[in-house]
């Protein structure tokens, strides 16, 4: 009687087992291309999503990991004078999601290894080769990592691979080339700044001489004005409204018609 109880549940965990090999997994972020291998091979047209896909145990299902992916690359590139550069650089990519049926006929899941990375070794090289090292070093990185994607991108495009961005994140060069680099840039800086404290002095000159013009055409104006004639008339004015005045005072007035009077007060 333990026997035949123990039989069905025998047969259901060996089913159970058999069930759980029938299928395969695909984690979240990835997809799957389904292979037979005993009818078609490679399935074309149908995408597998995430989730747990059934299958029998001789078939399999190929998981791709659809997020953005990022490798590093170390490496040695000579500018166009022949300079040894070494550059750190970091390639964003991922798989054409709608596309991967042919990606897995084609390439397969070692598509980086086998297509991208031999292609960013020579496009790099190639690119890199157009440049100065100090171009390289620091003024031209973004520039060279433009041309590179757009060179890597033309590699790839019967490839089902799409190459997001590239960053060139660091660039190593023989110590006297950046000791050279270095006293070039900082000369140039010193010129700029030289550049810019010569304007300014001349803008600084140019704003006297507008202010010392200004002055200078007033007093002409004033000068103009003020006659012996007006200075007698207002010297007359000024007696007047003093000897108007209760405080005791002695005039005295000039020898010749163009002096002035002088008032000394006597006080109170």
């Amino acid at each position: 009687m333990k026997t035949k109880q123990l039989l069905p549940l025998l047969l259901l965990m060996i089913m159970s087992v058999s069930m759980i090999g029938c299928g395969t997994q695909i984690p979240s972020g990835h997809k799957g291309v389904f292979y037979s291998k005993f009818g078609a091979g490679t399935e074309f047209g149908n995408i597998y999503s995430e989730g747990f896909n059934w299958h029998m145990p001789y078939n399999n299902v190929f998981v791709y990991k659809i997020q953005l992916q990022e490798s590093q690359e170390n490496l040695t590139v000579l500018s166009n004078d022949g300079a040894s550069i070494r550059m750190e650089v970091s390639i964003m990519y991922r798989p054409l999601v709608t596309k991967l049926d042919s990606l897995q006929s084609t390439i397969g899941q070692n598509y980086y290894a086998v297509a991208v990375a031999p292609q960013i070794r020579s496009i790099a090289r190639q690119v890199a080769g157009n440049y100065k090292p100090e171009e390289i070093y620091s003024t031209k990185r973004d520039v060279i990592a433009a041309e590179i994607i757009k060179e890597l991108s033309k590699e790839l495009l019967d490839k089902y691979i799409t190459i997001e961005n590239i960053l060139i994140r660091d660039v190593a060069i023989p110590p006297k080339i950046a000791e050279a680099i270095n006293f070039k840039l900082a000369a140039e800086q010193e010129a700029l700044r030289m550049k810019f404290t010569i304007a300014k002095e001349r803008k600084e000159a140019e704003r006297k001489k507008i202010e010392a013009q200004g002055i200078s055409d007033f007093q002409k104006i004033v000068s103009a004005g003020i006659t012996s004639s007006l200075l007698q008339w207002k010297g007359i004015e000024a007696t007047l409204k003093i000897a108007e005045s209760p405080n005791t005072k002695v005039i005295i007035v000039g020898n010749d018609a163009g002096s002035l009077p002088v008032i000394l007060s006597a006080g109170k």
